[in-house]
């Protein structure tokens, strides 16, 4: 990256171009300022010839107008110790009479005229200026590809992916991904297992961008990061696990929907930008930059396609019940994410169940089955709550609290069910349990969401993996912009 001294000097400045109509009215003015004005030097955005019969800087590398931060031109800046102190842009005549101190200037001229988009803010190239001539470099390794190499199969061969191409992250892309976050790109945000590397935002960038992500996104894939790489979620472990195992992102909050978030029909399918991409980029960081690789430390015995990316969003607005960042104690006003260890979802279907009780009694038996019917307590479980399900509790006033109590009362199983060799089974808990009454569950241990299209009277199960310290916790963090 070239990084450029600001050239404007103390005195005036005009920067203009020529396909602005607005320039083109104001040229009598300006060659009136270019003999008034000993300091003036005028930059010329597109056409070194322009304006006829004044000496003009070229400034067709914008270097003039990136350094000045120009939006719209014309543009007049007033400069002194190497301070600007005055600007106006557009035309609007009382103002460059005022700034100027000529009384009659552009007396021919209508009163006011609005500028034109500056070439430096032109969204094809903005992000080639802010590598060009932004103060702030990128720090991470570069990778030069050969002419002849194709950038997609190069990714391939490097071992970049996760089987599917990813978008090269050059740095023209990579900048404009960091203009998603106020926080400085070598912040360090975590250490990403099982290398234990430190995971700064440009990292974080890079990899957003290789997964599809739009800038507004980042804050987003940096919350997910923060939580996955705690002690409680044990990213770790999560990898090194034989279970079909790995982050399910739940994203809460008004900024959800700012984004595009999917949280109804098709949620946990294909579709949607920002649920596939913020789980993606998560899953790419892990891989390459925490070096959490399929048959390396990842020795998942069958894995599942979440893998690749399980995000959504929590259907907040059309909800019954206080949303799952509710209940882990956040406001409704905040966004945050929460990561849970989960498997592949699985479907719940009942057609029938009018009654809150039938259905509850629905969703206990289903949810029983969460690894083995006949193992309780040691793992978690999401119950992602379709609408019409949740409609049958809503009309008979059960809230979320109800809702998991009427469910979990009905998944205490009895010991003498569940010990080895009952059922034809050898799978189950030791002889010593033959007498006790044993929750599925532990306290806590289900989680509640409601997500998912309007028709239907479907739900949907995912298992979790071991809980507590010898396993994951789930995790919620706020969204620091």
């Amino acid at each position: 990256m070239t990084v450029t001294k600001n050239p404007l000097r103390d005195g005036w400045t005009l920067i203009v171009k020529r396909e602005c109509a607005t320039c083109v009215m104001v040229v009598p003015v300006i060659a009136r300022l270019a003999r008034e004005l000993p300091s003036l030097t005028v930059y010329t955005q597109d056409d070194p010839t322009f304006p006829e019969g004044v000496a003009a800087v070229n400034d067709l590398d914008l270097a003039a107008s990136w350094h000045a931060d120009i939006d719209t031109v014309p543009t007049l800046i007033f400069r002194a110790s190497g301070v600007e102190t005055a600007r106006t842009a557009g035309w609007l005549r009382s103002e460059w009479r005022e700034l100027t101190g000529i009384a009659d200037l552009g007396a021919e001229l209508p009163e006011f005229r609005p500028g034109c988009g500056s070439m430096s803010v032109d969204p094809d190239i903005v992000d080639k200026l802010r590598v060009r001539f932004g103060g702030e470099s990128l720090h991470a390794r570069r990778i030069d590809i050969a002419e002849a190499e194709d950038e997609f199969e190069a990714m391939f061969s490097r071992g970049f992916t996760d089987g599917l191409p990813v978008v090269p992250p050059t740095p023209e892309r990579v900048m404009r991904m960091l203009s998603g976050t106020s926080r400085a790109p070598q912040e360090v945000v975590a250490i990403a297992p099982p290398d234990l590397v430190e995971l700064t935002v440009e990292k974080i960038a890079i990899n957003a961008v290789m997964a599809g992500c739009l800038p507004e996104y980042l804050p987003w894939v940096i919350a997910a990061i923060e939580a996955i790489c705690t002690d409680e979620f044990n990213m770790h472990g999560v990898l090194a696990t034989t279970m079909p195992v790995g982050p399910v992102i739940v994203c809460n909050g008004p900024g959800t929907r700012a984004i595009g978030m999917n949280s109804g029909v098709n949620v946990l399918g294909q579709g949607n930008r920002a649920n596939l991409t913020i789980g993606r980029a998560v899953q790419l960081i892990i891989r390459n930059v925490g070096g959490g690789r399929p048959g390396e430390v990842d020795r998942a015995a069958h894995g599942n396609p979440g893998k690749l990316s399980f995000c959504f969003a929590e259907d907040e607005v059309g909800s019954p019940f206080t949303s799952l960042a509710v209940s882990r104690g956040f406001d409704a006003t905040q966004n945050t994410v929460t990561v849970f260890t989960g498997e592949g979802p699985r479907c719940v279907v009942d057609q029938l169940a009018r009654e809150p009780e039938h259905l509850a009694q629905t969703l206990a038996a289903c949810l029983r089955t969460v690894h083995h019917p006949k193992l309780p307590f040691a793992f978690d479980a999401m119950l992602i709550l379709g609408p019409e399900h949740a409609r049958v509790f809503a009309l008979a006033n059960w809230g979320r609290e109800r809702v998991l109590q009427e469910i979990n009362v009905r998944l205490q199983l009895p010991g003498a069910e569940i010990v080895r060799g009952a059922g034809g089974m050898a799978e189950g808990v030791q002889e010593a349990f033959k007498d006790a009454t044993l929750p599925k569950f532990r306290p806590g241990g289900l989680l509640l969401v409601h997500a998912g299209g309007p028709a239907g009277l479907f739900s949907a199960i995912v298992g979790g993996w071991v809980n507590g310290a010898p396993g994951s916790d789930p995790v919620t963090r706020i969204l620091n912009a």
